[in-house]
């Protein structure tokens, strides 16, 4: 008889390779279509799933959650790095009070309209508790993978949000499920001190852990840049694991550690962001995958006209109620609220806390498993699929220079004396049409190169900057400010 391995581990392997590949394949449709790239990586898992053409027999409730939980580790600390905190700062108490006050908000609503539609009040609680948050991987996807420009403080408030809202949804959901297992008698003072406590516990060693990361970053010497990048990964894990395990936030904590170490002095900063950033996708891919996988089609039948209605009751009511209380004291125009309230997409996160009370055992866990699935997919499918058409109904997209054709990059171990900045030169700019010899240049700045279309231009001092050209610039730190005032602000900010 043939031995069982390697074969089993071929098996395995082909199945998850076909896929990935299928999935990164189809991405372009999706792109073409206006189809959100979340709800096409949870099709293909349910085409591939028990019940699809796939045949893939899926049905453990404790893998989707382990998996989905590293997986929106790496997406968080994946967001954080990429966040600016300069420019989120004016908008972080907004975020935070959408963060708290806002999922409260929406978990009492959603369980008032699924108690008017049948539910029993803590079953009604623990569906509005599961909805309650938005999900990172889903406004991270809509918003970067439609390649829109939004307004500064609409954008990062959304990514903000989702980015530190899931504590909430996890202290909610555990609460209600111990109320309907009656495994303990539960104050809903003691749930709001221990949300207090989670949040302050996960963003310090957060922080914590984004200064102490940062440090060994800069102390520690590796022999290749290809080892950076499993020390970042480590620290991403700590940062979840090590709040987790002392009662706070893990979720907050990672996304926190990865805004300090973001916004610091990284070593190999444009490598180490792009592995990173390809961990995210590859992560987004694999967990709605396996929720796809998890799922059983014939089972969202037999939950249709709740799902729409609690679908509806979400999108058109407890999401922008919630959003217009929440952020009535930061004076955000009508048309930003609504868009706000309208982008809170849910997708993965409420999909994994769904299943929590599954595997406590509660006795309606299934059918509202099924009933989150199907809220998920309406979400992304309606309010996912509308983003690009309602950011330019509402003239909230922004103008942005086009990308260059190539980027120029120094990857060093050591901080630098100086750095690279790419400008885009604009037809209004004083600089336009001007040769590079007659601009007042400090000694220690030059151009070093110029990106013309799909020329690659070398400077020199009669070369004359043209429209849509994109300059890259090196210069001190302290030559900074005058070389923005010649060239406005750099592309990577």
């Amino acid at each position: 008889m043939a031995p069982a391995e390697p074969f089993l581990t071929a098996v395995i392997l082909a199945v998850f390779g076909a896929l990935l590949v299928v999935s990164v394949v189809f991405s372009r449709a999706s792109v073409r279509t206006g189809v959100p790239i979340t709800l096409m990586f949870l099709a293909i898992g349910m085409l591939a799933g028990s019940e699809g053409i796939g045949r893939i027999p899926f049905e453990s409730y404790h893998a989707a959650f382990r998996i989905g939980t590293v997986a929106l580790v790496l997406i968080l600390f994946d967001g954080g790095l990429n966040t600016s905190l300069r420019q989120l700062r004016p908008y972080a108490a907004a975020a935070a009070v959408l963060a708290t006050a806002g999922v409260i908000a929406t978990a009492g609503l959603m369980a008032v309209a699924a108690w008017l539609l049948g539910f029993d009040w803590p079953a009604a609680l623990l569906l509005g508790a599961v909805v309650s948050s938005t999900d990172a991987a889903a406004v991270f996807a809509v918003l970067r993978g439609s390649r829109l420009h939004l307004k500064r403080r609409v954008g990062l408030t959304l990514e903000a949000e989702s980015g530190i809202n899931d504590p909430m949804a996890v202290m909610l959901t555990i609460a209600v499920t111990e109320v309907l297992l009656e495994s303990a008698t539960v104050a809903w003072w003691q749930v709001g001190l221990g949300i207090i406590l989670q949040l302050v516990v996960g963003g310090a060693l957060g922080y914590a852990v984004g200064v102490a990361g940062g440090a060994l970053l800069a102390r520690i010497r590796q022999p290749t840049s290809g080892l950076y990048p499993a020390l970042t990964l480590g620290i991403a894990c700590l940062s979840f694991s090590i709040p987790t395990l002392l009662y706070g936030s893990g979720f907050l904590a990672v996304y926190v550690t990865g805004l300090v170490l973001g916004n610091g002095a990284l070593p190999f900063r444009a490598g180490l962001l792009r592995v990173h950033d390809a961990l995210a996708w590859l992560s987004q891919i694999v967990m709605f995958l396996m929720l796809g996988l998890l799922v059983f089609p014939s089972r969202l039948l037999e939950v249709l006209w709740i799902g729409l209605g609690l679908s509806l009751a979400l999108a058109l009511l407890a999401r922008p109620i919630a959003v217009t209380l929440c952020l009535l004291p930061f004076r955000y125009p009508p048309r930003e609220v609504g868009f706000v309230a309208w982008v809170g997409l849910r997708g993965a996160v409420p999909i994994i806390l769904a299943t929590y009370p599954v595997l406590a055992g509660v006795p309606v866990a299934a059918r509202i498993f099924d009933i989150v699935f199907f809220i998920v997919v309406v979400s992304v499918l309606v309010q996912g699929g509308t983003v690009p058409w309602l950011t330019r109904r509402l003239r909230l997209e922004v103008a942005e220079p086009p990308a260059p054709q190539a980027v120029l990059e120094i990857e060093s171990m050591q901080a630098l004396s100086g750095e690279i900045m790419s400008f885009y030169v604009d037809p209004a700019l004083a600089v336009s049409g001007v040769p590079i010899a007659a601009l007042p240049f400090p000694d220690g700045a030059s151009v070093m190169l110029i990106i013309r279309g799909q020329d690659l231009i070398a400077p020199r001092g009669h070369t004359v900057l043209e429209p849509k050209d994109h300059v890259y610039v090196f210069a001190s730190p302290t030559d900074r400010a005058l070389v923005q005032l010649m060239f406005g602000r750099p592309e990577s900010e």
